[in-house]
Order: structure tokens, then sequence, then C-alpha cells
């Protein structure tokens, strides 16, 4: 018989261990799968290995996906640790881009670059906040479930900047291409070491979000709401309210994404511009344990995975699926230590109980 029970509490030495075989088990995994489609699978993880950190620039391409993955999981993180499931990154990253470009496309091409991208990433987190905001104001005032809620709006916002692109926004010089309009150079992010500066960006809000959420009052609110609302009720806090300004905080941040990809890589707004970054930010959140430092390693390992991902179609011809399909088994394996983690598992004999995890 196997007997299941919540864990009180797991030294961390344990933990650690736990986490370190499920990553073992999902390469051991990866690299039979890998051997029964007649690749090497030492091969193949150092071709991954090689083409996220082989050569400067494929380390330049890793931190470019690093940064709106890390800034998106981010904001989510704030929305998490209130268990407010914002699975919205997707739409808010979408109506950032939509706020950086109504700026961008309609400032005067004198204004200096420096002002330029300020307005544009206030606007973006402006956007962002209001489309994480209409969620957060229905669940507070009539309790309506937040999971469907933001999901359902992540289409809404893709479809209005699909609107925009086929329609008012379209480019009279694309030649027909339904395509908007480049950005001028005073709304492109500038470049250091090769990389835009999202990287900085990306730095200190780790920094932002690890002091606001340990060292504020308000971060103490949102986790205290988050752990108990009874609690925050008989506390005397405002539930509502910090429902709103952490969604405010979580939406604009995902919004501050939207405007660093649409400035820094799109340089104009399509409606492909969020690239499922809000729904990989659900993952690495959760995988970051809602600690922003954590979020920021994990975020790193997953770039890895994306750029060696992409690398290992075009040296060694590996099917896009392949690399997918890695991707999909180490997930599998280290969400499945989440469940060690939080449960112990044991076999319930007649005369004893034998622990097993």
């Amino acid at each position: 018989m196997i007997k299941i029970s919540k864990r009180a509490e797991l030294p961390r030495n344990k933990e650690a261990i736990i986490r370190a075989v499920a990553i073992i088990l999902s390469i051991i995994c990866a690299g039979l799968v890998i051997l029964i489609l007649g690749f090497n699978p030492i091969t193949v993880f150092s071709e991954i290995v090689k083409g996220a950190l082989g050569t400067e620039m494929r380390i330049q391409q890793t931190v470019i996906k690093a940064v709106p993955l890390l800034i998106t999981s981010l904001g989510i993180l704030v929305a998490f640790k209130m268990k407010f499931w914002n699975i919205g990154g997707e739409g808010q990253i979408m109506m950032g881009a939509f706020g950086a470009a109504l700026v961008a496309l309609n400032a005067p091409a004198t204004l200096p670059a420096p002002l330029m991208l300020l307005a544009m990433a206030f606007s973006a987190m402006v956007f962002g906040g209001i489309w994480a905001f209409i969620p957060a104001f229905f669940k507070g005032k009539f309790g309506t479930n937040e999971t469907i809620f933001t999901l359902m709006m992540n289409y809404i916002a893709i479809k209005w900047v699909t609107y925009l692109q086929y329609g008012p926004w379209k480019d009279p010089g694309s030649q027909g291409f339904p395509k908007i309009a480049n950005f001028e150079l005073n709304a492109v992010l500038p470049k250091l070491f090769g990389v835009h500066i999202g990287w900085i960006i990306a730095l200190i809000l780790v920094a932002f979000v690890y002091f606001f959420i340990n060292h504020t009052k308000k971060g103490y609110e949102i986790t205290v709401v988050g752990e108990s609302t009874e609690t925050a009720r008989y506390a005397g806090m405002n539930i509502n309210s910090i429902i709103i300004t952490s969604m405010l905080i979580s939406g604009g941040l995902c919004g501050l994404t939207g405007m660093i990809q649409a400035s820094a890589i799109e340089r104009t707004l399509t409606s492909s511009l969020s690239g499922g970054y809000g729904f990989t930010a659900i993952i690495t959140t959760w995988l970051g344990r809602l600690s922003a430092p954590i979020i920021l390693a994990v975020c790193v390992a997953f770039a890895i995975l994306l750029q060696g991902g992409a690398y290992l179609q075009i040296a060694m011809s590996v099917p896009a699926s392949v690399a997918d399909m890695i991707q999909g088994i180490i997930l599998f394996f280290v969400l499945g230590s989440e469940f060690f983690l939080q449960y112990k598992v044991s076999f319930a004999g007649k005369n004893a109980v034998k622990e097993v995890a």
C-alpha cells in the first residue's frame, strides 16, 4: 500500500538531493530518447552547450533570450506571491509593446533618445498594468476566476495587435505586406557589450523585486494575502487594494518586456512579438520557487536550452521536434521533483512503513 502525506518541512540538503536526482534522471532519459532516434547523446548535449555558450555571438543570443523571460518571470512572481494566478503574461507583453509603439510611431523623430525611450517604457508599463488591472478588479469586486480571465485576455491583446498590423497601422510603404512601420533610431534601445541594455534593466529589476517582496511593507502585505486572506483581513489589510496594486506591478513589468522586445529586437510592433515568453515564464517562475535570485538562474538555464536547441538544428540537422522533446523531458522531471519536495511517499505494510522519498 502506497501512502502519500504532506511534508511539514524538508531540510535544505535533502531538497538539493531531490533536485539533483531529477536533473540527472532527466539527462539520462533524454539521452536514451536521443539514442533511440539515432543520434549520439554526448554529442547532442555538447552541441547544445556549444550552441549557447561556444562563442561571444552565441552568448549574446543566449542573453537576448534570457532578458524577456526574466523580466516577465519577475512580473508573474509578484502576482503568484499573492496566489493570484496571472496567466496573462502574453497579453500584457503585447499591450506593453502596443503602448511603446504608440509613443514611438507618434512622437517627433527629433525627440532625444533618452526621453523617447523613457516615454516608451512608461507607456508600456501603463498599458501592461491596465491589462492586468482589469482581471484584478473583477477578482476583487466579483470573485471571478483570474486564471481563465487572464488567459482569455491574452488572445484579445494578440488579436488587437493583429488588427492594427493588417489595418489602421499597416505601413503604406510595405508593398502590401501586413507590417507596421519600423521605429526611428531614437526609439531603439542602445547596446552594451554587443547586447541591448535590456540585460542591465533585467538585473536591476531582480534586485528591485527581491527588495520589494522581502523588505517593504507592501511586499509583506502581498505575502500575507498569499498565505492567508483571513489573516490579512484580521490584521486590517485592504485585500482588494493589495490585489490591484500587485497586479499593476505584475502587468507593468510584463509590459516593460513588450517595450524591450519591440524596441530592441523587432524595432516595430508585430503580433508574434511575445514569442511565448508569457507562458514559459509561468514555468520558470514556479521552478524558481518565487525567489528573484533563483528565477534569474532558472531563466539563464532556459535561455541556454532555447539557444542551444536552435543551434542543434543547424549544426547536426536535428529536427526542431527533437530539441523541443529534450526541453520537455527535462521540464517533466524537474517539475515532477516538485511533487517529492511537497509530499512524502512511503510503503505502508502490516508491520512497518518504509519511506521511499
